[in-house]
């Protein structure tokens, strides 16, 4: 027994570190940490348990079978987070290139299974080239079976894609179907095709940062939710992610005993409006206000950033948050943040954590661009994600609340279950301005001053009818708070609707307005 303890232990040994030297130093001078040193990195320490740690390809042809190393370039197992379980692979770039093959996937398909069967999060480290070129329509096909086991898992399981290297072709498409994607900036790059590919079809020249760094995908086109300055704060972030999320679909969010009273009053609330309402003001700073210890998680934080996303808790209890962000835009509706919040609105309800919706906003985005762009469609997302959340949910409109927008973000109509307003709160199908020039388009016309005409027709309007009152009048706002208590009345409603049960009618799924 003793020899063949040796040769199991040589065997490990030789899996442990099966790259060159010269491989590992090209790969560190990147200031890229290798696939072993990242699991160890993020999971708590001696919780790893490796599995199929002695695989090895059975490929033939072009030269592949002369090397077969032990762990085929990809690490797989599982392990715990802040003592909470989760299952993950870490691809190898050092090996092949982080290239998937046949074995390489089954690994990755056994640990998928494993995750979704036992209700774990999944954790996918990426640092890869893409399909392995020496076994064909094999790799191809080993893709089909991750991106099976991504939908399947899709709001069940938490599925986390970490990307600390390239991530090309096919390959990308695993990680958009996840939950959340983590991108490193500088040495994280996702793309359908490269440069020299984009050079030879378009034209156009652009360098692989430009087409797709993280800050590329953070900024212009809403893949990247999270983007950080390396690597370990990146696994970082990846561990205070999970504690915001439940282990799976059927459990609640992680509670942490606040230090943070739930009856604190926010007295510095009250005169955080600026006196005119066409001033803006940071919503993230009312946000951290309200919630426990100012702890604010903003979830794609560079882009579509007329509206704010993000994690947060209430007397110890996960909250998700969204908010029209008036410093941007005005904290107009457009394309890119419907599909933003709808996005996020949705990840919370499969994953059980209450919405909780400030609302300042002034309308959708008018123009041809929108229009062409389907603002209606993508519009329509938004509001289809509140319409068929059954978390609690929680509205409070702290300004504007100008027609169809109004509406989409989380309205009494649409099912929230308690609706709050500020005093200074304006419910109107729009601004006082147009709403005068409409209405008072002839008598403005014939008038000897029309400037001064209207400036007394908006007052006039603005005081009769853009206030929260009327809506409280009709029950469409359950209660016209100081904004002072804003946290009290949030905290009480919470607990509340913490036993809210709400099911769906019985079907195959919804049809999403994509």
């Amino acid at each position: 027994m003793s020899e063949r303890l040796a040769d199991l232990a040589a065997r490990k040994e030789a899996a442990r570190n099966p790259a060159e030297e010269r491989q590992l130093e090209r790969h560190r001078s990147k200031g890229k940490m290798t696939a072993r040193e990242r699991v160890d990195y993020l999971l708590d320490p001696d919780s790893f348990q490796e599995l199929d740690m002695l695989a090895r390809h059975r490929a033939t042809g072009m030269g592949i079978e002369n090397t077969r190393p032990y762990t085929d370039g990809v690490i797989t197992g599982f392990g715990t987070i802040d003592g909470r379980r989760v299952c993950l692979f870490s691809q190898d770039f050092t090996l092949f290139g982080g290239a998937l093959g046949e074995v390489f996937a089954e690994k990755i398909h056994k640990v998928m299974d494993l995750a979704a069967s036992v209700g774990v999060p999944l954790i996918g480290i990426n640092d890869g080239a893409g399909a392995r070129i020496q076994e064909g329509v094999v790799s191809l096909a080993m893709y089909g079976g991750i991106f099976h086991r991504n939908v399947k898992s899709s709001g069940v399981i938490p599925q986390i894609s970490v990307i600390m290297g390239p991530c090309a072709g096919g390959a990308v498409y695993s990680p958009a179907m996840t939950d959340f994607i983590f991108m490193v900036n500088g040495t994280s790059h996702m793309a359908i095709t490269g440069p020299d590919v984009v050079k030879a079809v378009t034209g156009e020249d652009v360098t692989l940062e430009e087409l797709g760094g993280a800050m590329s995908h953070a900024t212009k086109s809403g893949v990247a939710c999270f983007v950080t300055p390396d690597e370990k704060a990146c696994l970082d972030q990846v561990r205070y992610l999970l504690s915001f999320l439940p282990t799976n679909n059927l459990e609640e969010p992680p509670f942490f005993p606040p230090g943070d009273a739930p009856n604190r009053l926010c007295p510095e609330l009250v005169d955080i409006l600026p006196p005119n309402s066409n001033q803006p003001y940071d919503m993230k700073k009312i946000v951290s206000t309200v919630v426990d210890d100012g702890e604010f998680f903003e979830y794609h934080a560079n882009w579509a950033k007329n509206i704010v996303c993000g994690y947060a808790r209430l007397d110890g209890n996960v909250i998700g948050i969204v908010g029209n962000q008036p410093q941007m835009m005005a904290g107009v509706l457009d394309i890119e943040s419907s599909e933003k919040a709808a996005r996020f609105v949705r990840t919370c309800d499969a994953f059980n954590i209450p919405l909780v919706t400030f609302v300042d906003v002034p309308g959708f985005l008018p123009g041809t661009e929108q229009e062409y762009g389907g603002i209606i469609r993508h519009g329509a997302k938004l509001l289809y994600a509140y319409c068929e959340s059954t978390v609690p949910r929680i509205q409070i409109v702290t300004r504007k609340a100008y027609g169809g927008a109004y509406v989409v973000m989380n309205s009494k109509s649409i099912g929230c279950d308690l609706a709050y307003a500020w005093p200074s709160a304006e419910f109107a199908v729009m601004g006082p301005s147009g709403a005068v020039e409409l209405l008072y388009r002839r008598e403005l016309s014939a008038a000897a001053d029309p400037v001064a005409r209207k400036a007394e027709l908006v007052e006039e309007y603005a005081e009769n009818y853009v206030n929260p009152y009327g809506a409280a009048e009709r029950g469409y706002v359950d209660d016209v708070i100081d904004p002072a208590e804003t946290r009290v009345v949030l905290c009480r409603a919470l607990a509340l609707l913490r036993s809210k049960k709400e099911e769906l009618p019985k079907r195959k799924h919804g049809n999403v307005p994509l």
